[in-house]
């Protein structure tokens, strides 16, 4: 590993330091830090890298690793100049046309962050799932779930499986109040799909096939050492079948927002090209 060793280099570091608690001192001189064959790193070669709030020590340790990155890209750009051959090291077109991608891709994400509409309607979700529903499929089951997770030394179990259970506006009232004063977890997930997995993750039982259970039963009821725990399915997804709406919609709309940017750049293209061509700014031979 390449090390500064020499104390000399330390105290230049500390130079460096003081240099930039201080950008306003126009009469320290440049001093080089390194040197590489015949490339040197100077200390404002460096400067930037600190700021007022940086300790001495921090600034060392910040110097000194920048200062060996530095020695050993150059000996490895010396290693490249001497063992490449002349074809292998011209990059100059290499070097414009990533420098002309690059230019090109910054206006375009700048144009996109500027005007394009990002919007997209329910109306526009709701018919992209009707045409491409087949595109939607689960490949895991899925459920909307109340879940609570309760010590056994609970008061009142009974009167909460009756709770759990209930559509009635009051008995979920009491729910609410009970699981904030003794549930361990009280989950309705935002009433958001959920893997049907994730949820089993939870609780300590095995459901060997998912499809039937969740076709016939609603409720899980099980028990721990210490934990009762208490689900109510709400509404499920089985695998293999089309995705809900409500599911997928985040897809769809990643999915019509990336159609909205290709048309918008290719359009932007096509404007830019036909002005160009109806001002004579380019010829073809």
């Amino acid at each position: 590993m390449i090390g500064l060793k020499y104390p000399k280099l330390i105290i230049l570091l500390f130079i460096v330091f003081s240099f930039s608690c201080n950008k306003n001192n126009d009469e320290i001189d440049d001093k080089p830090l390194a040197k590489v064959h015949n490339e040197f790193l100077y200390e404002s070669d460096i400067k930037s890298l600190f700021n007022s709030n940086i300790t001495k020590e921090d600034s060392i340790v910040i110097a000194r690793n920048y200062i060996n990155d530095w020695i050993k890209k150059q000996l490895m750009v010396q290693k490249a100049e001497l063992n490449l051959n002349e074809e292998s090291k011209d990059i100059e077109k290499q070097i414009e046309d990533y420098r002309s991608s690059l230019l090109i891709f910054k206006y375009k994400q700048e144009l996109i962050k500027q005007k394009l509409d990002t919007v997209i309607t329910d109306e526009e979700l709701e018919n992209y799932y009707k045409e491409y529903s087949g595109n939607f499929i689960l490949n895991h089951n899925i459920v909307k779930a109340l879940y609570l997770k309760v010590s056994k030394e609970a008061p009142e179990i009974d009167k909460l499986k009756r709770w759990y259970k209930s559509s009635d506006s009051e008995d979920l009232s009491r729910l609410e109040d009970y699981c904030y004063q003794y549930a361990t977890k009280f989950d309705n997930f935002n009433d958001k799909w959920i893997p049907f997995n994730d949820l089993l993750a939870e609780i300590p039982t095995n459901i060997d096939d998912q499809e039937r259970f969740l076709k016939y039963q609603k409720y899980i009821e099980t028990e721990s050492d210490l934990f009762y725990y208490f689900v109510m399915i709400k509404e499920y997804g089985l695998k293999s079948t089309v995705q809900p709406l409500e599911y997928a919609h985040l897809k769809i709309k990643s999915i019509l927002l990336n159609k909205r940017k290709f048309t918008f750049i290719d359009e932007l293209e096509n404007t830019i090209y036909n002005d160009a061509l109806n001002h004579n700014e380019f010829i073809i031979y």
